[in-house]
């Protein structure tokens, strides 16, 4: 398993911490002969950001690459409108600049901002080394599109499969690679640092717990480098654009780990999933409104001119609040995207999937109003890293949504998320070349998973309520809108929650069900209390009791890990 040495570690006798040792009976311990792979680096997460993280750093040292589900299954693989980069002379950094410095409402990091802008052009020809072929015109270059809050036509995209493309190509490069081995349906549990170990010295990521969902069972992986590129956790609400592999389950980690978290207020939401009671979670792309559509009501009336000067191409905080304006105004279920200007044959060469999905349900968009709803898509905040991927613990690098830069500020610019990705995995992996081998780890004893007194669930309905009551109580308090009165009603009920979760967590034998709910009830409280510590509206944060923005400009950052990381 792995192209690391494996082994099995005897037990002698300390529990040093472990998860279960609250539920050993007196005089007894069940105990587990835990395997343990060693490998040079740990990458946890096969979207764009983990791929491309592994297939830098094989160049080192052997690659373990842990995802939860098929290695296909990320944000990445559900990513349509491209990569936005300056690629034509009309462009130009700065202009780009610009665009992402306004989208973020004065909290863009503008020396981040200008670092992944300029570092584009050189990873859009390395993944075209790779083996990716951007869309293009014949005869004219790239068939680059436009989205909203972008001055210039600058989105990379492989027609409305971007993500499908990048996965598909990344993927076949690491199945190649010899020094790269991914482990399919594996979840990690939680980091195993040198502090939670009981060593001394500076604290420092040494691997991690991870259960094999296949096999039920857990095993442990040590590494000197660990890289989380986990992805977002939109599915903390309950309407999403995400996949459902998109629990936190990374920001969770880290927290429970001690490392600071980040402006995690900032939810984007994407103003446009197609509203269908059997379309689970289907975008349609902002591209769509790129190339001409305009969001109007059901009689066909448009409206976002009164929102906004841009009209239906203003940034998407703008676009979603607008929408949840008029339905909240009208009582209508869900606004419309008409595209009905544009002939079939365009629609099906430029938006292949989207016209094909929209067709599977009814709906011609050559000839139909496309009924669309927000869903909650992007996290702008997250684990504090630099654009390098380093975080305040040594031996743990975040990129990707995971990790909070400072590019996205309060909010992110269109089809910068898959740029900020491929540039901070070279930085990252430049950076660890330049450093050199870190000190190695497969001395660091770590002790076995103990189950203790712990048995099968037999109340799985336990974990699906609690799942559907995290989820929409985010939706109703933590959306859109926010309000101190709404944010106090959810605060109470994700505080209750994590301690109802919490006492299953310990009662029963772990599975990805409860894995999953815990780091999604982890998450809620960290949004919910960050939204509380911004008394003003910016970006994605608008709250009634705060309409107004502040002068001075602020970070919102918590750091208080919940106790020992594994019983929290």
């Amino acid at each position: 398993m792995g192209r690391g040495r494996t082994d099995s570690l005897p037990f002698n006798g300390a529990c040093q911490g472990t998860s279960r040792c609250a539920m050993i009976p007196p005089g007894g311990r069940l105990e587990i002969n835990m395997k343990i792979i060693d490998c040079d680096y740990l990458v946890l997460g096969s979207g764009i950001a983990g791929l491309m993280s592994a297939l830098h750093l094989s160049r080192s040292g052997r690659v373990l690459v842990v995802t939860k589900k098929d290695s296909a299954e990320s944000n990445t693989n559900y990513a349509q409108g491209g990569i936005a980069c300056v690629m034509t002379s009309e462009d130009s950094f700065e202009q780009h600049v610009r665009d992402t410095l306004a989208a973020g409402a004065g909290l863009c990091d503008e020396h981040v901002v200008r670092t992944i802008v300029s570092g584009g052009p050189e990873r859009i020809a390395e993944l075209q080394e790779l083996g990716l072929a951007f869309a293009e015109l014949e005869g004219a270059g790239f068939d680059l599109g436009r989205e909203g809050g972008h001055s210039q036509r600058r989105v990379l995209h492989a027609g409305d499969i971007t993500g499908r493309a990048i996965e598909s190509v990344l993927l076949g490069r690491a199945a190649a690679d010899p020094n790269i081995t991914i482990l399919e349906h594996c979840m990690v549990i939680d980091l195993v640092t040198t502090g939670w170990l009981g060593m001394s010295g500076p604290n420092r990521c040494v691997g991690t717990y991870v259960l094999d969902k296949r096999a039920n069972s857990i095993f442990a992986v040590r590494a000197p480098v660990t890289v989380l590129a986990t992805g977002g956790g939109g599915k903390v609400y309950l309407y999403t654009s995400n996949p459902d592999i998109a629990t936190g389950d990374g920001v969770a980690m880290a927290w429970r780990a001690g490392l600071p978290i980040k402006n995690m207020e900032f939810i984007q939401f994407h103003p446009t999933c197609l509203f269908h009671p059997a379309a689970k979670s289907f975008l349609v792309s902002e591209a769509v409104r790129g190339e001409g559509a305009q969001l109007t009501d059901a009689a066909g009336v448009t409206f976002m001119d009164r929102y906004d000067a841009q009209g239906s191409l203003a940034p998407r905080d703008i676009v979603a609040r607008a929408i949840d304006a008029e339905m909240k105004k009208t009582g209508a279920p869900c606004v419309f995207l008409d595209i009905r200007h544009k002939s079939v044959r365009f629609l099906k060469s430029r938006f292949p999937n989207i016209y094909a999905t929209c067709l599977s349900f009814g709906i011609d968009m050559a000839r139909d109003l496309v009924p669309v709803v927000p869903a909650a898509h992007y996290f702008c905040g997250g684990v504090e890293a630099g654009t390098d991927a380093v975080t305040a613990l040594e031996g743990l690098f975040a990129l990707g949504e995971v990790s909070c830069t400072g590019l996205h500020g309060a909010n992110r610019l269109a089809s910068n998320s898959l740029l900020e990705a491929v540039v901070t995995s070279h930085l990252m992996s430049e950076r660890l070349k330049r450093e050199g081998s870190p000190a190695p780890v497969n001395s660091i004893r770590i002790p076995p998973w103990e189950t203790g007194a712990a048995v099968p669930s037999d109340e799985a309905v336990v974990v699906e309520h609690n799942w559907n009551e995290v989820r929409t109580c985010m939706w109703d308090y933590v959306g859109i809108v926010r309000s101190d009165k709404r944010l106090e009603r959810a605060l109470r009920r994700t505080d209750t929650l994590r301690h109802e979760i919490r006492d299953y967590y310990l009662r029963y034998l772990v599975t990805a069900d409860i894995l999953e709910l815990r780091n999604i009830a982890d998450v809620a409280e960290l949004i919910v209390r960050s939204a509380q510590l911004r008394h003003e509206s910016r970006g994605l944060h608008y709250t009634l009791d705060y309409p107004e923005l502040l002068p001075e400009l602020r970070e919102t950052l918590i750091q208080d890990a919940p106790g020992s990381h594994f019983k929290s």
